[in-house]
């Protein structure tokens, strides 16, 4: 049967049926940004994913929204599923000490923000064993492809370790990260929820530059903000006495541990209970 006689039978135009979209994929960027929105918030229905799109500042009318949601078959699931957290008690600090160099590496968000009131979002990394910050990265934002790239960096230059200890955060039990870590042979130590004194040596980083540099300075740009914390992890590492080192530098207690070996030079241990109050002591 011919075009003509076929619209004819179904009453369709004939320009209709030849329409082409000149714009075919002006939604892509929107439609993901509604699918990242509705995994982050499952209970979100498409108006309320519609103020959240307005508020990251995209312009778009709610029906837009609903055809695109009913489109990519978005719903609010009728059941949910109660998440278990991972982790638990054997995996923090005091039970699962390290005993050598880059045995285990430990990390944690710190937030603060700069003068005109926009979030800075760090992500300190410490070597449990000598005690060094081994990065400090700063962004406005740092997702779980952002963690993956700063550990394959930090792994390149310093080798893998062979655990690294974490809270539950989205962004370290994200599957790109386990997948990461999985295939470079990298165990993770996931503490139990709600327990942050289990991640200590992170918590007590954190602590500390909070105290001797986020609580000091102001910063109005996120330019100045990396060069002055890196700036600080610098001065940590190579010039600021570490007590539980005996008062000698992470970089020196790091060199020494190369030169002697990591199985014979070992830092003062501290009990469950002294690095609770350690913990205490310093409000985190």
């Amino acid at each position: 049967m011919s075009e003509r006689r076929a619209c004819t039978v179904v009453e369709q135009p004939r320009a209709t049926h030849r329409y082409q979209a000149r714009q075919p994929g002006k939604d892509q960027a929107l439609v993901k940004r509604m699918i990242e929105l509705s995994r982050q918030h499952p209970r979100y229905g498409y108006r309320r994913i519609t103020a959240l799109l307005r508020r990251d500042g995209c312009r778009v009318n709610r029906k837009r929204v609903q055809r695109l949601w009913r489109k990519e078959g978005l719903k609010v699931p009728m059941k949910q599923r109660k998440r278990r957290r991972l982790g638990h008690r054997g995996n923090s600090c005091c039970l699962r000490r390290s005993e050598q160099r880059n045995e285990v590496w430990s990390y944690d968000f710190v937030l603060d923000q700069t003068s005109d009131g926009r979030r800075l979002k760090l992500l300190p990394i410490v070597d449990e064993y000598t005690r060094e910050s081994l990065v400090i990265e700063v962004a406005r934002s740092i997702e779980a492809v952002d963690v993956v790239r700063v550990l394959a960096t930090l792994i390149a230059a310093r080798g893998v370790p062979c655990f690294i200890r974490s809270d539950n955060g989205p962004e370290f039990i994200a599957g790109a990260v386990r997948a990461y870590l999985q295939e470079i042979g990298a165990q993770t130590l996931f503490i139990a929820p709600g327990s942050p004194w289990e991640n200590a040596y992170s918590e007590t980083f954190n602590s500390r530059m909070g105290d001797e540099l986020l609580k000091r300075e102001v910063f109005t740009s996120l330019t100045e903000a990396k060069v002055l914390v890196e700036q600080y992890r610098r001065t940590y590492n190579e010039e600021r006495p570490h007590s539980a080192l005996e008062y000698r530098t992470p970089a020196t207690f790091a060199a020494a541990c190369v030169a002697a070996g990591s199985a014979t030079l070992r830092p003062p241990q501290r009990t469950g209970q002294e690095t609770t109050e350690t913990l205490i002591a310093s409000g985190t």
